[in-house]
């Protein structure tokens, strides 16, 4: 399985890619009202998706060590464009969120930079503290006070999902790492609890649409009763391609965060499924990669990466089915939005680097790093 996991996960995530341009085909040509062009979002996403395959090119043929090197580059990076998105005619205010920096008619988010930031840091730190993992300065406080600053910057952008997902990861990384299961413990009904209290504040509206859909689905809950109705329609074999009709300005930002109803209402359960099980061989061969990384900073990097891609899918599937209250995470792969699609794509250039140096290394050495390596976990 190991030999093969990378070829899969490339034909998995090669599927996903072609699933996504077919359905944001079908999709965003309803969204053009603002723009004028009925393929605006497609030719977009076409040049977001050609810079994608690039830096995955790159991260798949550079030794993944030097991001090892450079970690420090990549969280000055993010602090610095985090920062920017509260200045003045720099960083872009959308639906009440300055998650955006614009640059000409181009705009990205920084906090996909901070996703990639805050894996290479925990997989740096961790990888030089191994030994140190369960104490809870150096294996808990430490990295988990600058992970945070990175936090706390893109909570303040009023974007709760990507301040979950990165924290989130983060308790992944560091579960992995070996670091105290009573700290870990305590840092998940913090986070849950801060999270809850934010979103009482700034989210009140999203989280009575969750619990009661169906009173407020003219209000908060329209988003995901649309999405309800768009399920309803398709069935198991969908209207066919280009019949949807939620779609037609009834479901809003179908072809981006709601995109995965769109699919089940134009393909149906079964192509739906399929998009399901998809994910589901991405993250069996991202595991399978890092369980047979050569280092242990190669180990952390794979597995922040799968955890990234496996819990953004789920949360987005969770939001779409109504599983869970409403947040603003894109479906990897699949969903219109350059910024993720491209940090997703450099994601799966590191699994495929870490896959071909750790099948490279000769057998013996293999062996004895895998003995060496403090792991408590894995």
């Amino acid at each position: 399985m190991h030999r093969k996991s990378a070829y899969i996960l490339f034909l998995a995530v090669l599927a996903m890619l072609v699933i996504g341009i077919v359905m944001l085909f079908s999709t965003s040509a309803f969204a053009r009202d603002s723009h004028g062009d009925a393929y605006f979002f497609l030719k977009r996403q076409a040049f977001w998706l050609g810079i994608g395959l690039v830096l995955c090119l790159v991260a798949a043929l550079i030794d993944y060590h030097f991001w090892q090197r450079t970690w420090w580059l990549w969280v000055a990076l993010a602090l610095i464009t985090l920062a920017l998105c509260f200045v003045p005619h720099l960083g872009l205010r959308i639906n009440g969120s300055r998650r955006w920096i614009g640059l000409g008619p181009l705009a990205f988010q920084p906090s996909e930079i901070a996703k990639i930031a805050a894996v290479f840091f925990l997989a740096w730190w961790f990888a030089r503290y191994e030994n140190r993992s369960h104490h809870p300065l150096l294996g808990f406080a430490l990295p988990l006070a600058i992970v945070s600053t990175l936090l706390l910057l893109i909570i303040y952008e009023v974007d709760l999902g990507t301040t979950a997902l990165i924290g989130a990861t983060a308790f992944v990384v560091m579960f992995v790492a070996g670091t105290n299961p009573i700290l870990l413990g305590l840092l998940a009904l913090s986070g849950s609890g801060a999270m809850l209290f934010v979103a009482r504040h700034e989210r009140m509206g999203r989280l009575l649409a969750f619990t009661d859909l169906e009173r407020y689905k003219q209000e908060a809950g329209w988003q995901q009763m649309q999405a309800l109705i768009a399920w309803g329609s398709g069935g198991m074999e969908g209207l066919g391609l280009g019949n949807g009709r939620q779609k037609m300005l009834y479901l809003p930002y179908a072809h981006t965060d709601f995109i995965f109803p769109m699919i089940g209402e134009e393909l149906g359960l079964r192509v739906s499924l399929l998009v399901v099980f998809l994910f589901v061989v991405i993250i069996v061969c991202g595991i399978m990669i890092a369980l047979h990384a050569k280092d242990r900073f190669g180990l952390l990097v794979a597995t922040g990466i799968v955890a990234l891609l496996g819990l953004q899918a789920a949360v987005n599937i969770g939001v779409t089915t109504s599983l869970l209250p409403n947040k603003g995470l894109p479906l990897p792969f699949v969903s219109y939005g350059g910024s993720n699609l491209v940090a997703c794509l450099f994601g799966v250039g590191l699994l495929l680097n870490i896959y071909r140096q750790g099948n490279l290394e000769p057998k013996n050495k293999k062996r004895v790093a895998l003995q060496s390596r403090v792991t408590p976990r894995i």
